[in-house]
């Protein structure tokens, strides 16, 4: 019979890391960038001197943020140009199907709510459910933020970087009214540093 002394933490990890091996054999892209958001996200949360258990959170969410995009088909995902209303439904029911996917495993820390809230905005614009300020957990704003940052500033399939410039315009510009100043700062600091 089996050591049965496997601790709940490693168990979720181990699921996460299942969810990411299925991930890079649909779509190689998206497990890359969801890691590099998990990196930015992590340097913002220890600029806000996050706890241990909410920068645990914070990683464990933002590496698999984006899990729901494999309900999309590729054509879609990495289409280059404008996508049409019926395409962009698909893309926004990503943060539904992410969270979904993570409710199914049980966390002790709340995993599935900050992946599912990582394109909410504090004025209420945000999607899925047009959460507003203190509404979204700081590990969200967070996610947001270092999404934005990183989906501009990287190639994706579909189009070149617009450089990390163009990002930081960007994340300014929508401080105080879709992000969080304080969660913009950081991010300032830590991509000035």
């Amino acid at each position: 019979m089996p050591d049965l002394d496997i601790s709940t933490h490693q168990l979720q990890r181990e699921a996460l890391d299942a969810l990411v091996s299925l991930q890079q054999l649909i779509d190689n892209y998206t497990p890359e960038h969801e890691r590099r958001v998990a990196e930015l996200a992590i340097r913002i949360g220890h600029e806000l001197r996050l706890g241990g258990e909410q920068l645990e959170a914070l990683n464990m969410a933002a590496l698999v943020h984006d899990i729901g995009k494999v309900d999309i088909p590729l054509a879609v995902l990495n289409k280059p140009g404008r996508l049409t209303d019926e395409e962009f439904a698909l893309i926004r029911g990503h943060a539904q199907t992410s969270y979904d996917i993570l409710n199914r495993i049980s966390f002790t820390l709340p995993v599935p709510e900050i992946a599912y809230a990582h394109h909410e905005y504090l004025d209420g614009s945000g999607y899925p459910r047009g959460l507003k300020g203190d509404q979204i957990r700081l590990e969200s704003r967070i996610l947001t933020v270092a999404d934005i940052v990183e989906s501009m500033s990287q190639d994706r399939p579909y189009r070149a970087s617009l450089g990390i410039d163009a990002a930081v315009t960007e994340i300014k510009r929508l401080s105080g009214s879709r992000l969080d100043p304080k969660v913009v700062e950081a991010c300032l600091q830590v991509c000035i540093d």
